[in-house]
């Protein structure tokens, strides 16, 4: 029924197809680290400049959070480097919104007072920086209470606006 040329064949074209997979494996893998290699990296969503006993402050798309410890005021080491784009932002006519968040815990009228001294805090560092008060928008936020966890929300935001 069959020829032994049959059978001899068989185990080539397996072989080969075989080895065609292998090659399309790997010249997918080092494409991919050409690519990547390549290819424009996108700005970090997230970028923590420091964190001091229990402050920080990070960049997250372009706003920057205030993070405060609890019963705190006090502005993260590092605020001034974190700034440093909404300080040029506003060099170009633009301005910037400060809102307040606090957590749940404790008393809710000392809660948005001490969210109100932490966004002044925040407005006083800018002001530092050279950033004219007309520039800047204290704004008391519909919601005030932050949410995730209760280190997430006792932050200030600075956002650039028009």
């Amino acid at each position: 029924m069959f020829s032994s040329d049959d059978d001899n064949t068989t185990p080539g074209v397996v072989l080969a197809i075989l080895l065609a997979v292998i090659a399309a494996v790997i010249g997918l893998v080092i494409g991919l680290g050409i690519y990547k290699t390549h290819m424009k990296k996108p700005a970090a969503a997230a970028v923590e400049v420091v964190e001091v006993d229990g402050a920080s402050v990070k960049v997250v798309d372009g706003v920057v959070k205030f993070y405060f410890a609890s019963a705190k005021a006090d502005i993260a080491t590092g605020a001034n480097a974190a700034l440093a784009e909404v300080v040029k932002a506003v060099a170009t006519g633009k301005s910037v919104r400060i809102s307040g968040f606090h957590d749940t815990t404790g008393d809710q009228a000392k809660n948005e007072e001490l969210s109100k001294l932490r966004a002044f805090a925040v407005r006083d560092t800018l002001a530092a920086l050279g950033v004219a008060a007309d520039k800047m928008d204290l704004v008391k936020p519909e919601m005030m209470t932050g949410s995730g966890s209760n280190a997430e929300a006792r932050r200030v935001e600075v956002t650039v606006i028009q």
